[in-house]
């Protein structure tokens, strides 16, 4: 059986903020930076960010986040996926697969020609579903005090 997936809502808050801090390797989130960014991810027409659960509960227990955005290489738009994340006691039951499942679903319906993403850890999921390794990854962080979201 398949886990369920559902667009993310603000009253996941709680849920959602222990997955994104543990998350991070290289930065340090601030509840106060992620309960704005929450609010203007779910208000962007072009970003997903979706949950997955497992009945009968509706708690998030994983979340995706991905964009779409225009190439001239891909000759259209293309899916990044930013951010996955399930929680580690829920590991190896598809709760993964079902978010990246719902990722590409999404993309597809907005005509993206493929869905991408870097890992640095999770190579060996990726595979299993089908993703191929074709880049490095490159990250140079920009000195600021203070991010601001921006809708």
């Amino acid at each position: 059986m398949t886990s369920p997936t559902r667009p993310a809502r603000a009253a996941d808050a709680e849920a959602l903020w222990p997955l994104a801090r543990d998350f991070a390797t290289s930065f340090r989130p601030r509840r106060d930076a992620f309960d704005d960014t929450l609010v203007a991810l779910l208000a962007r027409d072009d970003t997903l960010l979706v949950v997955v659960t497992e009945p009968p509960d509706d708690v998030p227990l994983g979340y995706l986040l991905a964009g779409t955005h225009l190439t001239f290489l891909a000759n259209g738009p293309v899916c990044w996926v930013e951010e996955v994340m399930v929680d580690p006691a829920h590991r190896r039951r598809g709760l993964g697969a079902a978010l990246m499942d719902h990722a590409e679903r999404w993309a597809t319906a907005r005509g993206a020609a493929y869905v991408s993403l870097a890992s640095r850890r999770a190579g060996v999921f990726y595979e299993a579903l089908g993703y191929d390794a074709s880049a490095t990854f490159y990250r140079r962080d920009l000195p600021s005090s203070k991010r601001s979201v921006a809708p």
